[in-house]
């Protein structure tokens, strides 16, 4: 986008061209950059700096309307529409859906027919892990109380049981372009197990930065939404979807940065992120804090918003 529309409490809404912007100081930036919207649909929106390998400074939003005149959905774009549909069958053909944190990621490179066999074959892979339980959609698994295979005689004498329910299974990736895209994750009655043992009401469990709150006893949620930007340090990443929060990266920044190859901090601006932690108040209550849940970074994923 080359431009958006800036709203800050008690002023006079502005709009600014990216070329304006982009002229102001770094303080002025910095205060105005969580308070962009898309000019024609209201969107969220981001400010991203030029960056050293000759990107040009743009807006962007995640939170476009499909019918958005700014909105032009590049192939990643797609991609996270595909998913969201994909989520949203899940939801709908499950008794209740299982995140798998150690899912192995799709990554850009890769070719469009490798994914479809990298999916096949990670389906496979799940379905026979899963005891066989057939699996025409999605991928299932088997609850530990299964019974074994009987004789047909042995069969024929057992009352017919219920069926089995149907446990879906699905990485932070696609769960998080779910989310950016609109999908019913968010408002949805099924169970979500985070583990074993765990489970929330997805509509519990997932919460974007915007409404995050403190919660008792530090019980973990899965925080999503954009960031907005990082500090110069880049220890912390602030939200664009509010004010009043902030994810602490100190402790994980270089592994993190290896991971999702960030080389500088303008690569951050615009990013989705989710990750699984717990939300709690600074000494003063001024700031929430959102912090990775046993600084595991398998907990957490991100893209960045050129991808």
């Amino acid at each position: 986008m080359l431009d958006a529309v800036c709203r800050v409490e008690g002023q006079a809404e502005k709009t600014y061209s990216v070329f304006t912007f982009q002229r102001l100081s770094e303080q002025e930036i910095e205060a105005l950059r969580q308070q962009l919207y898309c000019p024609v649909c209201d969107g969220k929106a981001y400010f991203r700096k030029a960056s050293r390998d000759g990107k040009a400074a743009c807006f962007g939003s995640r939170y476009h309307q499909t019918d958005c005149s700014e909105f032009n959905p590049s192939a990643s774009r797609k991609q996270e529409e595909q998913d969201a549909l994909e989520v949203n069958q899940q939801l709908l053909e499950s008794d209740a859906l299982k995140i798998d944190f150690s899912m192995p990621l799709r990554r850009k490179a890769q070719s469009a027919q490798q994914a479809q066999v990298e999916q096949a074959n990670s389906k496979q892979a799940q379905v026979e892990q899963a005891d066989g339980v057939e699996s025409p959609k999605g991928s299932y698994l088997a609850t530990a109380d299964e019974p074994k295979g009987e004789t047909k005689a042995e069969s024929e004498h057992q009352p017919k049981s219920s069926p089995e329910p149907k446990i879906a299974n699905q990485g932070l990736q696609k769960l998080l372009h779910s989310l950016l895209r609109g999908s019913d994750l968010a408002s949805s009655d099924l169970w979500v197990y985070t583990d074993d043992k765990y489970r929330w009401r997805a509509k519990n469990l997932f919460v974007n930065f915007a409404d995050a709150e403190p919660t008792e006893r530090h019980a973990p949620r899965m925080y999503w939404g954009t960031i907005s930007h990082a500090d110069k340090a880049l220890l912390w990443l602030n939200p664009a979807d509010c004010q009043d929060v902030g994810i602490p990266i100190e402790e994980v920044k270089a592994e993190l940065c290896q991971k999702f190859d960030i080389q500088e901090r303008e690569e951050l601006e615009g990013a989705g992120i989710i990750l699984f932690g717990k939300c709690f108040w600074n000494k003063n209550k001024t700031r929430k804090i959102i912090q990775l849940w046993n600084k595991d970074l398998s907990r957490l994923h991100l893209v960045k918003a050129e991808d």
